[in-house]
């Protein structure tokens, strides 16, 4: 006798997005609705699921401890996988102050002035936002959206105070701004060449490297861990049921196991390890796929230019509006690795049998890490990914496809796209609609991934961005969208065969929207609520009536 079900999702419109049949693993098909298997039912036991169907198939695994959950018609999609982010970070920007509203200068002054007010007010003593001439800090602004374009500086933040170091990271985490007294702490250990001047004076502008030196200087004494569980928590909210986390801080896994140990981490984990985990790595015996259900190590990252905001990507051609204090004096952009140096860590990881995530941002950084994963044994076997590849020519399409390589993009990028955006200034018009070429890596049959870069976190924001893209090449129907979202970015991250499809076998790891993305006006897929994120059948979300 078959075992009755421990959860059954019931009256709803489930939407599989399993690959169509003969569809090359982790290749998004075609576009229509139709491409998709639609049921109306799913059940789960033991955290996998046992039956997808009709609500009258399933209804018979119904038992006396069967929790039924009613979905009202409305839809159940897998849950969604995150194949690029950066959960610490998303943790602080819940606790710091949150700089992406801001519509200007003076408008992220005030916001950072009105968390310092709130956190003089309760913040306990010892934590690094208490008013004890310890770090104010705010994440997220986007000088691109201002009518006063430009990044915010010394002068700016010497208004929020002159006794406490304060710093403000642009939403790519390739620039920081900091105040009079931030300076004087960590200006000393920023590297020269990444601290902008005028006139021989420090801005208070800071790029790449200089980044990651300022969040040591500030990380303080609060623990990964609540960074982290609230990140999860945010995550949930979203509908997020997995991740692809780009790790820095040798902190990070280790909290993250902890979490899992004590059932408090809502979300399943890949480890993406940055270059400098490479001796451990190797020492400890570790490859791709260790770990248990919930966290596991993933892939060895690197950089190899920087961002598009920073004027730091490498471009094969100058930017549209670079300027005098370009990076490394190179109208095109810089090298934070070296291709000579990205090949050999390419090697060394690929030798140890470790996936390899470069972000290559830039035509030319492109072109060189496709040096560097052609250069490797199996890149189609290994999985190895392009992070972003934001500008694409069509000879770069067509050599991401031969290589094999995976597209691990950001589709919430293509906000910049827009007229007056960000890449029209950086780019120039024509590099902008050949930016973001979604469509075009999809029909060149390149396995395409979607994540979030914490830019915003949020993958409805991500597939509303795909499905309006300005330029053809771009533009992806709602089930391509959702398939990169989903089994895409599973692929992306090795766990296709765990997760990222509603099939029997899978763990029901599974989301309930509010409305159908298929049906609502494709600019207000965004809109759409999470009502409810389940990871192994365990509810981790559930969104309050009505």
């Amino acid at each position: 006798m078959t075992a009755p079900a421990d959860l059954i999702l019931t009256n709803a419109e489930v939407h599989t997005l399993a690959p169509e049949d003969g569809a090359p693993a982790g290749r998004a098909p075609p576009d229509e609705f139709n491409g998709d298997v639609v049921r109306e039912a799913v059940a789960v036991r033991d955290g996998r699921i046992a039956r997808v169907g009709s609500a009258y198939e399933v209804e018979f695994l119904e038992g006396v401890g069967t929790t039924v959950h009613d979905c009202e018609g409305r839809v159940v999609l897998p849950g969604f996988v995150d194949a690029h982010t950066h959960m610490d970070v998303v943790g602080r920007y819940l606790v710091h102050a949150a700089l992406g509203e801001a519509t200007g200068p003076d408008d992220a002054v005030d916001r950072l002035r009105q968390h310092t007010a709130g956190t003089a007010a309760g913040g306990d003593e010892g934590d690094d936002t208490s008013p004890d001439g310890e770090w104010v800090l705010g994440f997220g602004y986007d000088e691109s959206t201002w009518w006063e374009s430009r990044y915010l500086t010394r002068e700016d933040l010497d208004r929020v105070s002159e006794e406490r170091p304060v710093a403000a990271f642009r939403e790519d985490l390739h620039t920081v701004s900091l105040n009079t007294v931030a300076l004087e702490r960590v200006g000393d250990d920023i590297e020269d060449e990444t601290l902008r001047r005028v006139d021989g004076e420090p801005t208070g502008v800071a790029v790449e490297g200089a980044v990651g030196t300022v969040l040591e200087a500030t990380r303080g004494d609060q623990p990964e861990r609540e960074f982290l569980r609230a990140a999860s928590d945010r995550a949930a909210e979203l509908g997020i049921t997995a991740v692809g986390d780009m790790v820095r801080d040798r902190r990070v896994p280790r909290a993250y196991r902890d979490l899992a140990r004590d059932g408090e981490l809502g979300l399943r984990v890949r480890l993406n390890y940055w270059t400098d985990f490479l001796d451990a790595l190797e020492q400890a015996g570790l490859t791709t796929g260790d770990g248990d259900d919930v966290v596991r190590v993933g892939a060895v990252k690197s950089y190899t230019d920087g961002s598009l905001g920073a004027r730091t990507a490498r471009l094969s051609e100058p930017y549209a509006d670079a300027t005098a204090d370009a990076a490394d004096g190179d109208p095109r952009g810089q090298w934070v690795v070296p291709p000579e140096q990205l090949r050999e860590y390419v090697e060394r990881a690929d030798s140890l049998g470790l996936q390899f995530c470069a972000h290559a941002i830039g035509d030319e950084a492109i072109a060189a890490t496709l040096d560097a994963l052609a250069a490797t044994d199996d890149p189609v076997g290994a999985r190895h990914r392009v992070e972003h590849a934001e500008v694409l020519t069509d000879d770069l399409v067509e050599r991401v496809a031969e290589v094999g390589a995976v597209a691990s993009v950001q589709p919430n990028f293509l906000k910049w796209a827009r007229e007056g955006g960000l890449y029209e200034s950086r780019l120039g018009h024509e590099r902008t609609r050949d930016s973001n070429r979604f469509a075009a890596l999809r029909d060149a049959g390149v396995p395409l991934a979607f994540g979030s870069d914490t830019m915003p976190l949020g993958p409805l924001f991500g597939v509303q961005q795909a499905v309006t893209a300005p330029a053809d090449g771009q533009r992806l129907g709602v089930t391509a969208a959702l398939r990169a979202y989903t089994h895409g970015a599973a692929y992306a991250l090795r766990d296709e065969d765990r997760f990222g499809t509603v099939e029997v076998g899978k763990r029901a790891d599974l989301v309930v929207l509010s409305d159908s993305p298929w049906a609502v006006d494709p600019d207000a897929i965004a809109d759409i609520d999470v009502r409810a994120t389940f990871v192994g059948g365990e509810s981790t979300y559930r969104a309050t009536e009505p």
